[in-house]
């Protein structure tokens, strides 16, 4: 089967259903147009389907056999303003498809009508998951709660994403570990407030969180391996009124990004016992919360194995890019991969003649459209190998 001839076929569709996404932004769980143009879109080709976690959509098409493989596509956007000048530029203020959701939701319906126009050919199930809200909270751990998973079971599962690093008609995979876990914390400190002439009158959560904040570098730069990429990002330290008042108290909020699941919860522990131990240690009191958000990504060794032997059915080999570090950036597709054997792979969309060179969460992020079709292909050769090596 030519899927790249198919993709090619169904360009003009591709294309519209992008565009009709990237005009019409939506935030999580707000995903209500996007839903609907799927779903009727499914509707019109004969595709089962049903509505879950709130905006989501779960399809089925069933082809001769009981094994099934997911496929994944995320479809919030970010609320960023658009400034492209572009005749799809997004037409609702503040709101922008600014990190490529609408191409990854339009894949994903080219995949779906290809795979059901060969149905028959199948030799087992594909689902496929529209997920909402991966900017925020993560719609897939809804979707896996609410059984997305099971009926019939999923055997193995496959997601992308659009990188503006790699050119067009590339792709880049990473073995192991791909994509950071995500930890972020609210540090709570409360001293003793006075006149700021009178240091000696306080216990001033100013210098504490300084020192707290000094001091938890000490977990990347000496508890961990060098060779092993870890985070801890402070992004605000709120407090104080006035030049000449110490505060009562302040709050420092931030993020850990950890690779493995040990380094999390190493991390984690140490992170909580310095900031109690520096806290008590100059006399203050502290509250911390730390977030248990999105997990590491691992692509399953044996689902990219299958995947690197089709891709390399409809790319040549030279264009497939092996990355040698994980992206210290988080993914929700990691919920799905804890489930079940995953595979999950970067598309390339850069195409510096057509300007297309700006970076992922920027007001004027775009992609080459004409990278549409090979990710269309890839999912639906890799689909169809997996179901046909039993």
């Amino acid at each position: 089967m030519n899927f790249y001839g198919e993709a090619l076929s169904i360009k003009d569709n591709l294309v519209y259903w992008r565009r009709e996404f990237h005009m019409h932004p939506e935030l999580g769980y707000e995903e209500v147009n996007t839903s609907s143009i799927i779903k009727k879109f499914l509707r019109e080709n004969g595709i089962e389907y049903y509505e879950t976690a709130k905006t989501g959509i779960c399809a089925f098409i069933k082809g001769n056999g009981s094994k099934t493989i997911g496929i994944r596509a995320d479809i919030d956007a970010l609320p960023i303003e658009d400034k492209k000048t572009s005749s799809y530029a997004s037409k609702i203020q503040g709101m922008m498809h600014a990190c490529g959701h609408d191409a990854h939701a339009s894949i994903l319906m080219g995949t779906a009508f290809i795979l059901n126009k060969y149905k028959e050919n199948l030799k087992g199930n594909v689902k496929l998951f529209f997920e909402p809200a991966e900017e925020t909270t993560g719609g897939a751990k809804v979707m896996i709660k609410e059984s997305v998973l099971e009926n019939p079971y999923v055997d193995g599962i496959i997601g992308l994403h659009v990188d503006e690093n790699i050119l067009s008609g590339k792709i880049g995979i990473k073995k192991g570990v791909v994509n950071a876990a995500s930890n972020p914390f609210i540090i709570k400190i409360k001293g003793k407030g006075a006149h700021g002439a009178r240091p000696q009158d306080s216990v001033d959560p100013i210098f504490i969180g300084s020192s707290v904040i000094l001091n938890l570098q000490s977990i990347i730069s000496r508890e961990l391996p060098p060779t092993q990429p870890a985070v801890i990002t402070i992004g605000t330290f709120h407090g104080g009124t006035a030049q000449n008042i110490i505060p009562e108290e302040v709050e420092i909020t931030g993020i850990i990004r950890t690779m493995t699941v040990e380094h999390r919860k190493y991390v984690i522990k140490r992170f909580k016992e310095i900031v109690e131990g520096m806290v008590k240690s100059l006399r203050g009191q502290c509250i911390i919360e730390v977030e248990e958000s999105y997990p590491c990504l691992y692509n399953d060794e044996g689902m990219y194995d299958s995947f690197l032997n089709s891709a390399s059915k409809v790319i040549n080999r030279d264009d497939i890019i092996h990355l040698s570090n994980p992206s210290m950036g988080v993914e929700s597709f990691a919920y799905f991969a804890m489930e079940r054997p995953a595979v999950f792979y970067y598309l390339g969309v850069r195409n510096e003649e057509k300007g297309i060179i700006h970076a992922a969460h920027s007001n004027l992020f775009d992609i080459d459209e004409d990278s549409m079709m090979l990710g269309v292909a890839l999912h639906c050769q890799a689909a169809q190998d997996f179901l046909d090596n039993r």
